[in-house]
């Protein structure tokens, strides 16, 4: 993998969650690990009740391996089954994924999607400290090929 491509991702990511990230309620910042397809640590901050930023770095195992990162901005909808502890979400966000160059052709290619996350999300506790959740995210790959993939998983993230 080039160090380069995973700097750039990273920065990426970073800007993504700091353009909007207000660090100044406690308990607002999870962090945690997501297993599935893509398998990883996994991280989201609540800008309000409803709305949150989540993302990720993991790696895939299916196809030509790779690392991904993602971001989404998530929109919660507690109406579902009138439950504070167990609100469903949907939204938007952008993915990369580093290919590893096993030599074949297309390695090594650095990928460029559009996710749009589903999933349902259970709070322990009141909301906090932890969450499980579990996500389905079809994804547009817009680059360096127009193409469809999906990431699936569920995971666990502990707030402070």
């Amino acid at each position: 993998m080039n160090i380069k491509k995973t700097i750039i991702g990273l920065l990426v990511l970073i800007a993504a969650v700091n353009s909007n990230a207000q660090v100044n309620e406690k308990e607002n910042f999870g962090i945690g690990f997501l297993v599935g397809e893509p398998t990883g640590f996994s991280f989201k901050y609540w800008k309000s009740k409803e709305y949150a930023i989540d993302g990720g770095m993991a790696w895939s195992f299916l196809g030509n391996d790779g690392f991904q990162i993602y971001s989404d901005y998530l929109f919660h909808d507690y109406r579902l089954n009138n439950s504070e502890q167990w609100p469903a979400y949907y939204g938007i966000g952008a993915l990369l994924e580093f290919e590893k160059d096993e030599g074949r052709k297309n390695d090594g290619d650095t990928i460029f999607g559009i996710r749009v996350p589903f999933g349902m999300t259970y709070f322990f506790e009141n909301k906090k400290p932890y969450e499980f959740f579990i996500e389905l995210a079809p994804v547009l790959e817009l680059a360096p090929d127009i193409d469809i993939s999906a990431n699936v998983g569920i995971g666990l993230r502990f707030y402070f």
